[in-house]
């Protein structure tokens, strides 16, 4: 059973029965003492879960209350490389570039947020990570936003176009 399982199984287990013993956990997931710890401890902090133990059932359960740091709890329905998290950094860069402040700022949004909650699961905090990500546009041109603005709602209506391009070189 992988990572990701287990969180699962956890969860599934603190929502059916309540109440679960660390060894009740232990034999569903079947891993050892120190992974369990280390799974419970990560889905406290990271996904927010509001696994509480209570001292007098010698159990735990989920909380009623919200946590106050991080929002609301949920288990994750993507996983990101560290890898895959930078290249899209770059994507959210160079969409960010595409169009600042106009038309795809809106869309972006989600996405930026969603990127900002994931780099914050890191070791570094979001703005040291975001000093250190540059994407540099060679070459780049500024666009006007009525043209780009007008290809996509064409493209996005299957409609035609029709493009002349004049190079800089012959006029």
């Amino acid at each position: 059973m992988d990572r990701t399982e287990r969180f699962y199984k956890i969860n599934q287990l603190l929502e059916n029965q309540r109440r679960v013993s660390f060894a009740q956990m232990q034999e569903a997931c079947e891993v050892s003492r120190a992974t369990l710890q280390r799974d419970l401890e990560y889905m406290r902090t990271r996904l927010n879960a509001p696994i509480v133990w209570d001292r007098e059932t010698g159990s735990y359960q989920l909380s009623a209350t919200q946590p106050q740091l991080g929002g609301q709890y949920e288990l994750p329905g993507l996983w990101f490389s560290s890898q895959e998290i930078h290249a899209l950094l770059t994507m959210q860069h160079l969409l960010a570039n595409l169009d600042p402040g106009g038309l795809l700022s809106q869309h972006i949004e989600p996405l930026q947020l969603r990127l900002n909650t994931l780099l914050g699961a890191a070791q570094d905090a979001v703005p040291e990570i975001r000093k250190r990500v540059l994407v540099v546009g060679v070459g780049k041109r500024s666009i006007k936003l009525a043209h780009f603005e007008r290809v996509g709602s064409a493209l996005l209506r299957r409609k035609r176009l029709r493009l002349t391009y004049f190079a800089r070189s012959t006029g």
